[in-house]
């Protein structure tokens, strides 16, 4: 198939597709997967292709659909589990907690856990402050998840399909508003591993580490920066459980100024172990400490304007280059 821009929605599907017609051990389960299709169209018309067996509808209980992910995974079956928004993961955080990143290290790995959870996150549109929350960092300090953050539809394509194949428990985090973002699909491309942080910009001054969608948003200020003659590095982290620290040390260790981007609140997200880490490892190469753009540490409003006012714009983190280049070098004009 040649390569196509489609929507990443659809990216996903293809690879449930793809996964589910190789391996009748791979299945679906979860709140309207089937003859809905999913709240994102991620599993549409799979339940006709393939049956009520494969793509079940569940009733309202994450925890308890969780845990059958869990049991199924345990006797060998590959399921994939699709939890309708980030916020409702709180109720199956026993069986994703407990059991799934439990179970392979309590049993000496006499039972592999073939398990794969599939949630959007972030803020979309008003959707109030129970429904927009950011909640990787809490799912980042269980050991024994790892969690894969996809940005474009390629990599939600390749992501999805390694995770389906991998004998680990993986979470993948879908931004609520990238389904319906358009981007290339190349399927006969050679994958990176499922870990691996991309760089997506080159640059010489600065370095952007982002995730999920700001990783669009950083770009969107590397290109206004490049007008200013600051060549900002942006790197794509696509996993936060592994981090791909090598990629990151290696631009820090080029640019010598860091700014990690996050729709994450501050206080103890995910940007914070980036770095808090990079700051570590890259010590001696920085010119100036290292910089965070970041949500505001409240609850998101339902109100549009006060929303977009509570989590980073491009203008944010275009301001925050320039203070660190003007730091570091006192010849860029902020």
């Amino acid at each position: 198939m040649a390569k196509e821009d489609i929507f990443y929605w659809q990216a996903l599907n293809r690879a449930l597709d793809a996964e589910m017609a190789g391996d009748d051990s791979v299945f679906i389960l979860g709140e309207d997967v089937g003859l809905y299709g999913g709240s994102y169209r991620v599993t549409e018309g799979l339940y006709a292709k393939y049956g009520p067996l494969r793509v079940r509808d569940t009733p309202i209980s994450e925890t308890s659909f969780t845990g059958l992910g869990v049991g199924a995974a345990m006797t060998g079956m590959r399921p994939v589990v699709e939890i309708m928004t980030i916020n409702f993961a709180l109720l199956a955080l026993d069986p994703l907690v407990n059991m799934a990143a439990k179970i392979p290290f309590m049993s000496g790995g006499q039972f592999p856990m073939p398990l794969v959870v599939r949630m959007p996150g972030g803020v979309a549109k008003q959707l109030g402050a129970q429904h927009s929350q950011r909640l990787e960092h809490t799912l980042m300090n269980v050991p024994g998840l790892r969690i894969a953050v996809p940005a474009t539809p390629q990599d939600a394509y390749w992501q999805l399909r390694q995770a389906i194949a991998s004998d680990d428990p993986i979470i993948l985090i879908e931004h609520d508003l990238l389904y319906f973002s358009k981007g290339a699909l190349d399927v006969e491309a050679v994958p990176l591993p499922m870990h691996r942080a991309a760089v997506c910009r080159a640059g010489r001054d600065v370095t952007l580490v982002s995730y999920s969608r700001n990783v669009e948003l950083c770009l969107r200020a590397a290109q206004q920066l490049a007008d200013e003659r600051i060549e900002a590095e942006v790197i794509d982290l696509r996993s936060l459980s592994p981090i791909d620290w090598e990629t990151c040390v290696t631009s820090v260790e080029k640019t010598h100024r860091l700014i990690v981007v996050e729709e994450d609140c501050r206080f103890a997200g995910a940007g914070a172990e980036v770095a808090a880490t990079l700051s570590e490892r890259c010590f001696f190469s920085l010119d100036a400490p290292a910089k965070r753009v970041a949500a505001l540490d409240i609850p998101t409003p339902f109100n549009g304007s006060l929303e977009s006012a509570s989590i980073p714009t491009v203008k944010d983190v275009i301001s925050a280059a320039q203070q660190l280049c003007s730091v570091a070098d006192p010849g860029v004009k902020p």
